[in-house]
């Protein structure tokens, strides 16, 4: 009989990677797959952009990227980052440059200093003639600067020539290729050759990160498979205008689960289009949700819940199960600041006797409570065993304190 491997096992082997420091995070090689997230503030406002990086940062964003877009924002960014230390957060600053970066960082050289690491896509950095040079002056000032690089090449935005040039070649084979084909190749080739450009420019290969973008999911699994297997600078995976709620949700996901799976990937962002009035945040807790579940990161303890049934008619379960995830999520920074381990915890709110108890007992802490029908009483289990029942109108307060008690009698106290 053949049997299932442990799930740990489903995953393949990390694809083999230089590793790229970026201040104190670590890119690539066996180290942890880094999640990013970008502002959309103007970076001139500094009120503006020091609250939305350090709201990204406390919701867990390693690195967060700036638009940095004129001498304006340029000199900002010094500012920025001396008010984010000043709140003790250390995230660096990643600059988005395209078209003028070599100017402003040239003009701006506390700008380059402050940042962590410098974005630049080939195909913006300049046009006809002026390309070649533009990119060189970007490339040796990331040398002066002793900054690494994300070469980020973007389906929207692709270098022309590399593309006249793939096509000319395509048009000469017996049998062509197909249009997307082409493409997803001047994708490759584009990133490949102007990581080779920079480090024969003098930029290490050690400093070098690498991503290639597009918006359809089986391009973006086609061109980073392809990226893997003819390179090992990390590289950097997000669907780029991956859309609106569920659907840049769900197309992120389906992309970014692939490639995690087979080992393709150093460092996410999901590029969601956030909803009006929406918290910029979301896209670093999707990020953090999709490692999590396939078992690569532990970011915060998961809340297992059940959808209902004709069973579960009320919706006090759906209400437990909100407070709970709430409950985690704002107690988390102080939970992982005092105790090792607490990310790892799992939490199960059930809604009746069917899968309830079992669910429960498979938990750390667990709740199954009464479904239509059943008696008015909600068992509660513990390292799967039984523990209490609770009743009553206040189970949402006591579960939580029961949630609370585990914590800071099962997780180890951090040294002071």
């Amino acid at each position: 009989m053949t049997m299932f491997s442990p799930a740990n096992a489903a995953l393949r082997t990390r694809r083999r990677t230089r590793f790229v420091r970026v201040g104190r995070v670590v890119i690539g090689s066996d180290a942890p797959i880094v999640v990013q997230s970008m502002t959309n503030t103007d970076t001139a406002d500094l009120d503006a952009t020091v609250a939305q990086v350090a709201e990204l940062a406390r919701a867990g964003s390693e690195l967060v990227r700036v638009t940095v877009n004129n001498e304006a924002s340029a000199r900002a960014v010094p500012h920025i980052r001396e008010r984010l230390t000043a709140q003790g957060i250390d995230v660096p600053l990643i600059g988005d440059f395209h078209y003028n970066g070599h100017t402003l960082l040239a003009n701006v050289p506390e700008c380059a200093e402050a940042l962590g690491k410098f974005r630049i896509n080939p195909g913006n950095v300049g046009a006809g003639a002026r390309r070649d040079s533009q990119f060189a002056k970007l490339i040796e000032l990331a040398c002066q600067y002793g900054k690494p690089v994300r070469i980020g090449v973007n389906w929207g935005s692709l270098d022309q020539a590399v593309l006249a040039k793939v096509m000319d070649e395509n048009a000469a084979r017996a049998t062509p290729l197909p249009t997307e084909a082409v493409m997803r190749e001047a994708l490759v080739i584009s990133a490949l050759e102007s990581a080779d450009r920079a480090e024969r420019l003098g930029l290490a290969g050690e400093r070098i990160i690498l991503s290639a973008k597009v918006s359809n999911v089986q391009d973006l699994v086609a061109v980073y498979r392809e990226l893997a297997r003819r390179c090992e600078y990390p590289l950097h995976l997000g669907l780029t205008e991956a859309g609106i709620g569920s659907k840049g949700i769900v197309a992120s996901t389906a992309a970014l689960a692939v490639l995690l799976q087979e080992g393709i990937g150093d460092t996410i962002r999901i590029s969601l289009t956030p909803e009006p009035g929406g918290n910029r945040a979301q896209e670093v807790i999707v990020a953090q949700e999709i490692l999590q579940t396939m078992g690569l990161r532990a970011f915060m303890p998961m809340v297992v819940a059940c959808p209902g049934c004709g069973r579960t008619t009320g919706t006090f379960f759906q209400e437990l199960a909100a407070h709970v995830q709430r409950h985690v999520r704002d107690k988390m920074p102080q939970w992982r600041a005092e105790y090792d381990g607490v990310e790892n915890m799992t939490l199960a709110v059930m809604g009746c006797v069917v899968n309830g108890p079992g669910e429960s007992r498979h938990a750390d802490v667990g709740i199954s409570l009464p479904g239509l029908g059943e008696a008015p009483a909600a068992p509660v289990f513990v390292n799967g065993q039984k523990t209490v029942t609770l009743r009553g109108g206040d189970i949402a307060v006591e579960f939580t304190s029961l949630v609370d008690h585990y914590v800071s009698s099962h997780y180890a106290r951090r040294s002071a």
